[in-house]
């Protein structure tokens, strides 16, 4: 049997009265500063904060009264394991997680809170997925994958259908690659609804998989990704062949790049994002000149990120953009030096996060003194104001860009 749009159309009917219709928005801060017009589809507001929660329910609606009575099981690390959970439950089908050994725990945590029973087992997708489905012979279960699974694939096909009726005129929808289930079912749907349409596909730089596959060379290695969402090392031949047909351009994006873009996606758009749908921003911002003239798609597809690794991105980011710098003073070790480099910083706009003081590390001669300070300024041109206006004081001052 081969993925059709009739899938999808009675995929869109089943499961409609049980997933959100997520709005479809212009990013109009995005689209001023890349001078494209960028809209976004905001699956991070879907049940369980991820679009996976439409495929998961597309999967349990075929099952058959034995099928729904002896459970499932699903092997993921986060956004798949939340929407199988989150479904089973409501339909009274009893659910078990894999998730690698080094789940964070919160991960771990909401997908028991949705009623599923978690298994930890290997430290990876791929370590797991055997063990998983070992288990669903041993136990009778039946194994609801992430992205190789026709009903699945139909499932995710479901949001290209909502885009296209929300905003008809676009052009081209980029649209993250992990295992390809997700953009195979878009990129099928999309085709029947506006042939026109173009298709764009990004992938993590790490798990370029899918682009390897196009390019005809060795796949990914792999490694800490921000989009681990996306981080995979292999489609299923079934998507592959849906994405050689109907997909147009493939881009992938480094972990820069990604990280970038998800801060832009918060600071311009106000959206708690996952890596995933940074990617497709950033596959954008890369190829500015492909999109010009163009009315623009991106799937937000998730926005599960785990809060402590937000609060770093957060910070690199307003480092990154200049609005915090440490500034590093090799001062005399004299009663009030502090206190005039702060009166300036102030004078200056600027606000005083963080001071380190230190006498005993042998980088400043014995009579001197080492001064950091973080400050909070508007961008990096008020930093070089400020800087300036130090250094005409006759205070002797490096930047972050310096050390």
């Amino acid at each position: 049997m081969t993925l059709e749009f009739a899938d999808i159309e009675k995929a869109y009917a089943d499961i409609r009265d049980a997933t959100m219709r997520t709005p479809c928005v212009k990013a109009n801060r995005l689209s001023l500063h890349l001078g494209i017009q960028l809209y976004m589809k905001l699956e991070n507001l879907q049940h369980t904060n991820a679009f996976k929660a439409r495929g998961a329910l597309n999967k349990l609606l075929t099952l058959n009264e034995e099928q729904r009575k002896n459970g499932v099981i699903a092997c993921s690390a986060g956004n798949h394991a939340q929407g199988v959970a989150y479904h089973a439950t409501r339909l009274g089908i009893p659910s078990t997680i894999v998730m690698p050994l080094n789940t964070p725990f919160n991960k771990i945590q909401k997908t028991e809170d949705f009623g599923a029973k978690v298994v930890l087992h290997g430290m990876n997708f791929d370590e797991s997925v055997q063990f998983t489905m070992d288990m669903a012979d041993e136990n009778g279960y039946t194994f609801i994958h992430p992205f190789d699974d026709e009903a699945v694939a139909a499932g995710q096909g479901t949001i290209a259908i909502e885009m296209l009726e929300q905003v008809p005129d676009l052009d081209v929808i980029v649209v993250p690659i992990g295992g390809g289930g997700l953009i195979a079912g878009m990129a099928i749907a999309a085709k029947v609804m506006k042939p026109e349409i173009e298709i764009i596909g990004a992938q993590a730089e790490m798990f370029d998989a899918v682009l390897a596959i196009r390019e005809k060379r060795n796949g990914p290695a792999g490694g800490p990704t921000l989009a681990e969402g996306i981080a995979v090392k292999a489609p299923s031949k079934a998507n592959m062949k849906i994405i050689e047909s109907d997909v147009d351009h493939i881009y992938s994006a480094n972990e820069a790049e990604i990280e970038s873009a998800v801060f832009d996606l918060l600071s311009a758009e106000k959206l708690v994002v996952e890596g995933a749908p940074g990617a497709g921003l950033a596959v954008i911002k890369n190829n500015l000149k492909h999109f010009k003239g163009k009315k623009v798609g991106l799937l937000i597809c998730g926005g599960n990120i785990d809060s402590r690794l937000l609060s770093t991105l957060i910070l690199r980011g307003l480092v990154r953009d200049g609005r915090i710098t440490r500034l590093t003073f090799e001062i005399d070790d004299t009663p009030g030096q502090l206190s005039d480099i702060s009166r300036l910083i102030g004078e200056s706009g600027a606000n005083v996060v963080e001071v380190i003081h230190q006498r005993m590390m042998q980088s400043v001669s014995l009579k001197k003194a080492e001064l950091e300070v973080v400050i909070e300024a508007r961008d990096r041109g008020h930093v070089k104001n400020i800087v300036k206006t130090l250094r005409d004081q006759g205070f002797k001052v490096k930047t972050t860009a310096e050390i």
